[in-house]
């Protein structure tokens, strides 16, 4: 068994739920209730669930993982990039759009995650 996986695994998994109830209220509501497009509202509604479902995914994955190490490394490991292109899109549009990466400081969680899944996957191949 990886700990450092299986950590990532739970901070993934509390994850969707801090997406769900926090950013549900703070960004997905608020967009529904803006002055848009029906199809706009549609798209936003598409994307907010594809997040969802795929950080339900790549949590029970990394709960596999953790368990099965070296069966799920190849998995882990673009588990861990997914989640370094989510951290790295944060710091872009933080910087880029509104000057500080304080606003949506959720980088540091995909980072985090990833920085786990990494040390496990890095560890399993030592054993």
């Amino acid at each position: 068994m990886s700990k450092s996986i299986l950590l990532a695994a739970i901070i993934s998994t509390i994850t969707i739920g801090l997406h769900i109830v926090g950013g549900g209220k703070e960004v997905h509501e608020p967009i529904l209730d803006a002055n848009l497009t029906t199809i706009l509202k549609a798209y936003t509604s598409i994307l907010w669930h594809a997040v969802t479902v795929v950080l339900i995914i790549n949590s029970v994955a990394l709960f596999c993982a953790a368990f099965k190490p070296i069966r799920f490394q190849s998995l882990s490991f673009l588990i861990a990039l997914q989640y370094l292109a989510f951290a790295g899109l944060f710091i872009f549009y933080g910087l880029s759009k509104l000057g500080t990466l304080f606003l949506m400081p959720q980088w540091t969680i995909f980072i985090t995650i990833a920085a786990l899944i990494l040390f496990g996957c890095r560890n399993r191949r030592r054993a």
